[in-house]
């Protein structure tokens, strides 16, 4: 779970890609623009900055993960497998999440995860305000990052802000550890079990990178699978709405890995 400096310098530096690369993909998100569209997007700018997909092929329950970019819409909540015949429309919302690999000049692999939720043109007030909620639900999480604090903080911090906004937080979908794999220990709540305390559990520790991803409800945080085995949905059709960063715990607080700054 600890990456020292130098791992941590290169996933900075692929996070400043990946960074690029999201904001690229978002002036792309236009009424009558294809998921599939999108996703050819991202591949392109992921070969012209020389960096791999880490979600493209990654295996699954029934078929390994098809495309570079996941393309959750409306109701979908992550995973959404980008189709010639899913054309946005005007009034949508969509998640985009993207982790990629980059080799630093040591050779050494790290990879990095982000996700933004972006409305395509003019959108309803209740959309908006979903997507200004999981995005302060973020900096939220993220402003409790700091050596030897827990990881519980974070979730309950999160919690708390999305259901005083009168919004519900995914039980079935965390955050994770990543740098040396796609996924890695710790887990990243968003939420807190009555039974929890928000001081005990997983302390966090220099060295550490976690991406932090708030995964928000307009209504009922229950989820569905789709059949198509990756596709994770609200049972009850309400919008979701999901942001992403890949963070590193440090001393005094925390470095956001995946700005391009």
């Amino acid at each position: 779970m600890i990456k020292d400096k130098q791992d941590r310098e290169a996933m900075s530096q692929a996070g400043k890609i990946l960074c690029r690369i999201l904001e690229e993909i978002k002036q792309n998100v236009l009424p009558g623009v294809s998921t599939a569209d999108l996703n050819d997007t991202a591949e392109t700018l992921i070969a012209q900055h020389n960096v791999v997909s880490s979600f493209k092929n990654y295996p699954g329950k029934i078929c390994a993960f098809p495309a570079s970019l996941c393309t959750s819409l409306n109701e979908e909540i992550v995973h959404g497998i980008p189709k010639k015949e899913t054309i946005l429309k005007q009034g949508d919302i969509i998640s985009l999440d993207l982790g990629i690999w980059y080799t630093s000049k040591t050779g050494k692999k790290v990879c990095v995860d982000s996700a933004i939720t972006v409305g395509v043109g003019e959108i309803s007030p209740i959309a908006q305000k979903l997507i200004h909620t999981a995005k302060y639900a973020l900096a939220i999480g993220i402003s409790c990052v700091k050596d030897g604090n827990f990881i519980n903080q974070i979730a309950k911090a999160i919690q708390t802000y999305v259901e005083s906004q009168g919004f519900s937080v995914v039980r079935d979908l965390v955050g994770h550890g990543v740098g040396y794999r796609v996924h890695e220990p710790p887990s990243v709540p968003n939420f807190l079990e009555p039974s929890q305390n928000s001081h005990s559990g997983q302390k966090l520790k220099t060295g550490m990178t976690i991406a932090i991803e708030p995964m928000i409800t307009a209504k009922n945080f229950r989820t569905a699978q789709k059949a198509d085995g990756w596709t994770i949905s609200t049972r009850d059709t309400s919008l979701s709405a999901h942001f992403e960063h890949t963070v590193a715990v440090l001393k005094n607080g925390c470095k956001i890995l995946t700005l391009d700054t």
